[in-house]
C-alpha cells in the first residue's frame, strides 16, 4: 500500500514544482489578474521597484542505490564413469576337411598305321631335233683399175725464159657399185609336247581323341557371418553459451532548455548466458555373429572320347599336252646398189715468163694400174641336228607301316585331408572410464544500480518587480508583502 501511494504523490510534487518554476520565469506577472496596471506603468518605474526574494522550491533529486540480484548459471562438471565394453577379436581356427582328388595316370600306347606314299621316279630321255642354219661364206675378189698420173720434170735455166706451169683442177665424179646383203627372215613354228602332272587327291578320315571335361558338383556348407544392428540411444548434452545484450537502468535528469526532466537510458553491455541442456539421439552399432548356409560348386574331371576328322592327301599322275611356239631365223640374200663419190685431179698448163734463174717443170703423163681387193658375203644353208635331254617324272605307289604313339589318361581316385582355416570373432570384455559432462545449476549474485527519485526543498532567488500603484485594488496588482 505504501508503494501504491508513493507514485501519485511523486507526480503531484513534480506538477507543483513545475508551476512554481513557470511563475518565477515570468517574474511574477502570471499572478496579476489585471493587466491594465502593467500597460500604464513605465519601464523606468518598474525598474526602480525590482528586488530579490528567496523562494522555497521543491526539486526532485535522483540518488543511486545498489541492489543485490541473483541469476542461475549452468556450470559444466565432468565426472568419471566406468562402463563395460565388448570388443571382438578375430581368432583363426582350423578344421580338417576330407576331399577326393582324381589323380591322372598317363599311359603311352602304340598302334600300327598303314599309309601309301607316292614316290617320284625321274627318267632321263633324249630327243633328236633337226634345224637349218644359214652359214655365211666370204669370198675375196680383185678388180684392176687404170689411171693416169702426171709426173713433173724440173729444168734449171739461166736466162729469161718462158715457162709453163701446170695448174691443178679438181673434178668430182660418181660411180655406181653393186653388192649383196643377207637379210634375216624369222618364221614362227609350233610343236606339241606331252608331260605328266601329279594331281593331289584329298581324303577325309577319322580318329579318336581323348580330352578332359570339368563337371560341376553342387554342395552346401555352413559359415559364420559377422553382422549387427543399430540401436538408438538418448544422451543429455549441456546447452550452448550465448551472448546477450543487457541495458543498465537509466536516470532522470533536468533539462533547462526544455524546462522538464528527461529520462537518460543506461549503458549497454554484453554478457554470456548458458542455455539449458538438451537431449540428443545417436545410433550405436551392436555387432552379432550368426551362421549362414551357402551353396558351393566344385569341379570334377571326366574323360570324354570323340572322333576328330583329318585329311590325307595322295597324288595321282595325269598326262597332259601343251603346244610350244618357237621362232626359226632364215637368211635371204638381197642385192643392193650404192653411189660412191670421188675426186679426180687434172693439171692445166699455163705459160709464164720471167727474167731470172728459174726452174721449168714439165709434166709428163704416165699411165698406171692398181688392183683393188674386196670381200663378198654369201649365205649358204646348212642342216644340223642336236640331241635334247629332258626328264620325265613318274609316281610309284609304295606302302609303309609306322607305329603311332598315343597317350591314354586314366584317373585314380585318391583321398586327401587338408586343414581349412576359418575366422571366429571372439568377444573380449573390458572396462573403460569415460568423462560425462553434467550441467549443475548455480546461483550467482550480481549488483544492480538503480536511480530512486527524492524530493528536496531548495531556496531559489527570485527577482520581483513592483510597479507603482495603478488602481485601488493594490493586492491584485501584486504590490505589498
Amino acid at each position: 500500500m505504501k508503494k501504491g501511494w508513493g507514485v501519485p504523490c511523486l507526480a503531484t510534487m513534480i506538477v507543483a514544482f513545475t508551476a512554481h518554476l513557470a511563475s518565477a520565469g515570468y517574474f511574477g506577472a502570471a499572478s496579476y489578474q489585471n493587466g491594465c496596471c502593467a500597460e500604464k506603468a513605465d519601464y523606468c518605474d518598474a525598474k526602480a521597484h525590482c528586488y530579490t526574494v528567496m523562494k522555497t522550491c521543491r526539486k526532485v533529486v535522483y540518488e543511486k542505490r545498489q541492489y543485490t540480484c541473483y541469476k542461475t548459471v549452468y556450470e559444466k562438471v565432468y565426472e568419471d564413469r566406468t562402463i563395460n565394453c565388448v570388443k571382438y577379436v578375430p581368432e583363426t581356427r582350423y578344421r580338417e576337411c576330407t576331399y577326393t582328388v582324381c589323380k591322372p595316370v598317363y599311359e603311352t600306347r602304340y598302334r600300327e598305321c598303314t599309309y601309301t606314299v607316292c614316290k617320284p621316279v625321274w627318267e632321263t630321255r633324249q630327243k633328236t631335233i633337226c634345224y637349218t642354219v644359214c652359214k655365211p661364206v666370204w669370198e675375196t675378189r680383185q678388180k684392176t683399175i687404170c689411171y693416169t698420173v702426171c709426173k713433173p720434170v724440173w729444168e734449171t735455166r739461166q736466162k729469161t725464159i718462158c715457162y709453163t706451169v701446170c695448174k691443178p683442177v679438181w673434178e668430182t665424179r660418181q660411180k655406181t657399185i653393186c653388192y649383196t646383203v643377207c637379210k634375216p627372215v624369222w618364221e614362227t613354228r609350233q610343236k606339241t609336247i606331252c608331260y605328266t602332272v601329279c594331281k593331289p587327291v584329298y581324303e577325309t578320315k577319322y580318329r579318336e581323341v581323348c580330352y578332359t571335361v570339368c563337371k560341376p558338383v553342387h554342395y552346401t556348407k555352413t559359415v559364420k557371418v559377422c553382422s549387427g544392428h543399430w540401436e538408438t540411444r538418448v544422451e543429455e548434452v549441456p546447452g550452448p553459451v550465448v551472448c546477450r545484450r543487457v541495458r543498465e537502468p537509466g536516470c532522470w535528469k533536468w533539462d533547462p532548455c526544455r524546462c522538464r526532466c528527461v529520462y537518460i537510458p543506461g549503458k549497454c553491455h554484453i554478457e554470456k548466458v548458458q542455455c539449458p541442456p538438451r537431449k540428443i539421439c545417436k545410433k550405436v552399432w551392436v555387432p552379432e555373429v550368426h551362421e549362414k548356409t551357402i551353396n558351393c560348386v566344385r569341379y570334377e574331371r571326366q574323360v570324354v572320347r570323340k572322333k576328330v576328322p583329318y585329311t590325307v592327301c595322295h597324288y595321282v599322275p595325269e598326262k597332259r599336252t601343251k603346244v610350244c611356239t618357237y621362232k626359226v631365223c632364215r637368211m635371204v640374200p638381197e642385192k643392193r646398189t650404192k653411189v660412191c663419190t670421188y675426186k679426180v685431179c687434172r693439171m692445166v698448163p699455163e705459160k709464164r715468163t720471167k727474167v731470172c734463174t728459174y726452174k721449168v717443170c714439165r709434166m709428163v703423163p704416165e699411165k698406171r694400174t692398181k688392183v683393188c681387193t674386196y670381200k663378198v658375203c654369201r649365205m649358204v644353208p646348212e642342216k644340223r641336228t642336236k640331241v635334247c635331254t629332258y626328264k620325265v617324272c613318274r609316281w610309284v605307289k609304295e606302302c609303309h607301316t609306322k607305329k603311332v604313339p598315343y597317350t591314354v589318361c586314366r584317373y585314380v581316385k585318391e583321398t586327401r585331408v587338408k586343414k581349412v582355416p576359418y575366422t571366429v570373432c571372439k568377444p573380449v570384455h573390458y572396462t573403460k572410464t569415460i568423462k560425462v559432462c553434467k550441467c549443475v545449476p548455480k546461483k550467482v549474485a550480481y549488483t544492480v544500480t538503480r536511480c530512486v527519485p527524492k524530493v528536496v526543498c531548495v531556496q531559489v532567488p527570485v527577482q520581483v518587480c513592483c510597479p507603482p500603484p495603478c488602481c485601488h485594488r493594490r493586492r491584485r496588482c501584486g504590490c505589498g508583502g
